[in-house]
């Protein structure tokens, strides 16, 4: 039994929840998404309308005159979630790497179904759009060469980010001594310069300032003691300079 079409489309019932069920519904009419729903159409069975993705609508032949049941209907709109989901995937994924956590609860904001979320980020990893592991060893080098960062700090990080603790572990296992050591004497070096007064003064602040940023009480120690040495050096050229003038 098909169901008649009704072309009077002044209250239109709009979601799949209002669509009768055991009919065979006729597409009377497609349209264009307004401002708003860029990439979307609707699709009105008479008095009833559902809206799905561009992709979804092609995928699916649903042209005016083209009939679907409830069901049916029901299926397409599972699928179009699904296709959603990864559409906002990657127009997230465009501006920066994001960790699979990040993604999920970008996702979990637009509302998407718990299941759907799961299917799409299992799809992304699959097509290593994400990829944890290499993201949580990117972040830690950027952190430790480009940022001064030390390893306490981006630990930190990744565990907010959601990155599981033996991934982080094995990226900041990459991160050798030397260079959180070169990472922090560039920072402890910068902070120094910056302050004037007495030296026990200067040693606190730049302690606090290394801690601060993530270093180890060792590393920071270590730091403090070469500044002080340079600092020393520095003083008795002066002296050696003053005295032969």
């Amino acid at each position: 039994m098909k169901h008649e079409p009704i072309e009077e489309e002044h209250n239109i019932q709009q979601g799949i929840g209002h669509f009768p069920a055991g009919v065979e519904l006729e597409i009377t009419k497609v349209e264009q998404g307004k401002r708003g729903m860029r990439g979307r159409y609707i699709i009105y069975f008479g008095p009833y309308s559902l809206s799905v993705l561009e992709d979804v609508m092609i995928k699916y032949r649903m042209t005016k005159g083209s009939f679907f049941n409830k069901s049916e209907l029901s299926d397409i709109i599972i699928a179009d979630e699904r296709q959603r989901a990864y559409v906002l995937s990657l127009q997230y994924l465009a501006r920066k790497p994001r960790t699979r956590q990040e993604l999920s609860r970008r996702l979990g904001e637009k509302e998407l179904e718990p299941a759907v979320i799961d299917e799409t980020l299992d799809r992304l990893e699959k097509e290593k759009l994400v990829d944890d592991e290499l993201y949580a060893r990117q972040w830690a080098r950027q952190r430790i060469s480009g940022q001064s960062k030390g390893k306490l700090w981006i630990r930190q990080e990744l565990r907010q980010k959601g990155v599981d603790k033996l991934v982080i572990a094995e990226a900041l296992g990459e991160i050798s001594e030397t260079e959180e050591w070169e990472s922090a004497l560039q920072a402890g070096q910068k902070k120094w310069k910056q302050m004037r007064g007495e030296v026990i003064e200067k040693k606190r602040k730049t302690y606090s300032f290394l801690i601060r940023r993530g270093y180890s009480s060792e590393v920071t120690r270590r730091v403090l003691q070469s500044l002080l040495r340079n600092d020393q050096a520095g003083l008795e050229a002066e002296e050696d300079e003053m005295f032969w003038d």
